[in-house]
């Protein structure tokens, strides 16, 4: 069984003069991305594989939890990843080597929360009511893959928990 857990980046400043990609996180996201990475170690979350997308702040959301992630993963940063939607997130997910058993991707709304939609095989439920009310920032979905990551389609993953900090 292969898991995937999908973790939007920590509360970023507003746009600056050097534009989206480049925001950093707020303080607030940063004690945010701290306290994650505490959840990420009492939930044992250690993944093989991390995707990240190429923006500042995902970047430096991944740098605050990376301790928590043991043994310590292969970590890819693509810049693809950035503002993708949900059909390009699902299409990278299945290239993903078939004996990777893990995977983080760590990304952006409002591509995670729909990908995080889809791939449920359960459409309702307390799980579900709580990701359609939204996927705040420093949020993580937990999923168990009972297929190939190259067979992963929508309706196929178990969505077994959702860490909000909001």
């Amino acid at each position: 069984m292969n898991t995937l857990y999908l973790l939007r980046h920590a509360k970023a400043e507003t746009q600056g003069e050097n534009g989206d990609q480049a925001r950093v996180l707020a303080e607030a996201g940063i004690r945010d991305a701290k306290t994650m990475a505490a959840a990420m170690v009492e939930a044992r979350i250690s993944p093989e594989l991390v995707l990240c997308s190429g923006s500042a702040r995902t970047r430096q959301t991944l740098e605050l939890v990376l301790p928590a992630l043991k043994p310590a993963p292969r970590i890819v940063y693509e810049d693809e990843l950035y503002l993708a939607d949900a059909k390009h997130l699902l299409a990278r997910l299945r290239h993903v080597p078939e004996d990777t058993r893990g995977v983080l991707l760590v990304g952006h709304n409002p591509g995670l929360q729909e990908l995080a939609v889809l791939l449920s095989d359960q459409p309702t439920g307390p799980l579900m009511a709580q990701l359609a009310q939204g996927f705040p920032t420093s949020a993580l979905a937990s999923f168990d893959l009972p297929l190939p990551w190259a067979e992963l389609a929508i309706g196929t993953a178990h969505l077994r928990a959702l860490y909000a900090l909001k």
